[in-house]
This record gives structure tokens, C-alpha cells and sequence, in this order.
């Protein structure tokens, strides 16, 4: 009897103990009836080049890369796709005969996640203000024009906006704007999707302050943290009569085409599944 081939993945990162990427791919192995592992690697900042060399020997096919190690494996890989070179960022590889592919599937995630849990938000949409030029905003702009949408960037370093949107100002397509954070009204007043790209909000860090009075009824808002599931913004603006979308969904729905690559099948994101992620962060964090 032929013992199955173990196909081998795994996300790479530091610190990674918190990670629910293993608990999110073993789900669909079991699901599929797949002869695979995932796991976490906790690789030190300065670690992952000497890590990678060892890569294919330990029987892996891929993996996730995660902070602080997404621009470093970049310059490892043989190819990249379009993504990840709008982005400047991987959080995927995976092999194509004997060479390493890197691509970005947090664009996909994020308008995934939106089209899932807030069906047609996109039909009458135009501007979307993005708070925040940290590690997820590139992704975001990236997927928020292939929509179609001119973006707006608030962001209290306005040097670090500027030179965000200058990047994809030079490249075809709806225009990056910057305002300052003073001028949080002014920006509201023309959105159509609100999104937040901070840390503010997140369980342990500082709440997100802003007052809402300006953003239109119709506008849709969307927090890419997921601990808590529902932060202070979008209590704030469901009570306001938003539609609201949690940053959960974000990290379900970028793990879909990186299965794909490595396992050969296309899992569904799917309400069980949410629940059992959603169950994991409120019984392992408290305040979640």
C-alpha cells in the first residue's frame, strides 16, 4: 500500500504564536479529506533568508508570510505576481516547477470580505477614505481602484500619505488623495466606504476617536480588525445606521486562493467556518 504524499505549508512570522491561519487551512484539510499540514514557523526579524535556504528540504510547498518578513521575502522569490508588485509586498508563495512564486492575495481578502458581507456595496460607490498608510492600506488602494473607487487618504504623517499616493498616482488609474487628519470631516463628507487601516481600535491598543457626523447615511464602514470582532468605529457606526463590516472576514477569504495554490482545491469560506474562528477569539481573548 502506497502511504499519501504530505503536502506541507505554513505561516512564516514573528511574533506567529497567535496566528489562527493553522486552525483556518486545517480546517478545509479536514473538510476536503487532504493528506496536508500546516503549521506556524516563528522566524526572527533578521532570520529568514538562512530559514528559506531550508525551505523545500523540510517538505514544504508554501506558506504565508507575515510581518516583519514580507518585504524580505520579495527579493527571495523568481517571480511575483501583478498584486504583489503594485503592493511591493508578498504574503504567499508557492512553487511553479522548480521555482518560488510570490504573490499577495490580502487585495482579494479585502474586497472578498466586503462583497460577502455587504452585498452591493460598490453599486453607487465612487470615494472610499482609507485611515491610515501602514503595512495593509497599500492592498487596500490596490483593490479599491481595480473598483473603480478614488481613494482618500487621512493619515496624521502626511509625508508617509504623500509618498503612498504618489507610488499609485503613477501608475493608470482612479486617483490617491491625501488629507490631513484635522480634517477628518472634510473627508467623511465624501465617502462612500470608510475603512480603517490602523491599529487604533485593536484589543491593547488606543481607541479610534472620530466623530461620524459628517459620513454619509448610505456610506458603508469596514474595520480590518478583527480583535474585538465588532471595535469601538463600527459599534459607533452601526448605531448610526451603517452598514458594517469587521476585518475577520479579511483574513478568511486571502487564505482562499493561497489553499488553492498549494492543495489544488478552492475551499469556500463558509458560516461554519466564521464561527469556529469567531468562537476561538472570544475563548482565547478576553475583551474580544
Amino acid at each position: 500500500m502506497n502511504t499519501p504524499t504530505i503536502k506541507r505549508a505554513c505561516v512564516m512570522g514573528h511574533p506567529i504564536a497567535q496566528s489562527r491561519s493553522p486552525m483556518l487551512h486545517g480546517y478545509w484539510l479536514t473538510q476536503h479529506g487532504i493528506a496536508g499540514e500546516y503549521d506556524r514557523q516563528d522566524v526572527p526579524p533578521d532570520g529568514f533568508a538562512d530559514f528559506f535556504k531550508g525551505f523545500r528540504a523540510a517538505g514544504y510547498i508554501g506558506g504565508n508570510v507575515t510581518a516583519p518578513h514580507k518585504q524580505t521575502a520579495l527579493k527571495l522569490m523568481a517571480h511575483i505576481d501583478g498584486a504583489a508588485q503594485a503592493i511591493g509586498a508578498i504574503n504567499t508563495i508557492w512553487l511553479e516547477g522548480e521555482d518560488w512564486v510570490g504573490g499577495n492575495t490580502d487585495a482579494h481578502g479585502f474586497i472578498a470580505n466586503l462583497d460577502d458581507r455587504a452585498p452591493g456595496w460598490d453599486s453607487t460607490a465612487k470615494t472610499a477614505v482609507l485611515l491610515g498608510a501602514g503595512g495593509a492600506t497599500r492592498a487596500i488602494i490596490y483593490a479599491l481602484r481595480l473598483r473603480g473607487l478614488a481613494v482618500i487618504l487621512v493619515n496624521r504623517t502626511r509625508a508617509t500619505a504623500d509618498a503612498l499616493a504618489a507610488g499609485f498616482n503613477a501608475t493608470p488609474g482612479p486617483l490617491v488623495s491625501v488629507m490631513d487628519w484635522d480634517r477628518m470631516a472634510d473627508a467623511l463628507a465624501r465617502a462612500d466606504l470608510l475603512v480603517n487601516a490602523t491599529v487604533l481600535g485593536m484589543l491593547g491598543k488606543p481607541a479610534m476617536k472620530i466623530d461620524l457626523t459628517a459620513l454619509p447615511p448610505a456610506a458603508t464602514v469596514c474595520d480590518i480588525v478583527y480583535v474585538p470582532l465588532e471595535t469601538g468605529l463600527l459599534r459607533q457606526a452601526r448605531t448610526r445606521g451603517h452598514r458594517t463590516v469587521d476585518g475577520l472576514g479579511m483574513l478568511l477569504h486571502q487564505a482562499v486562493p493561497a489553499f488553492a495554490r498549494w492543495f489544488g482545491v478552492t475551499p469556500s469560506v463558509t458560516p461554519e467556518l466564521r464561527h469556529l474562528i469567531e468562537a476561538d477569539i472570544r475563548a482565547t481573548t478576553p475583551g474580544a
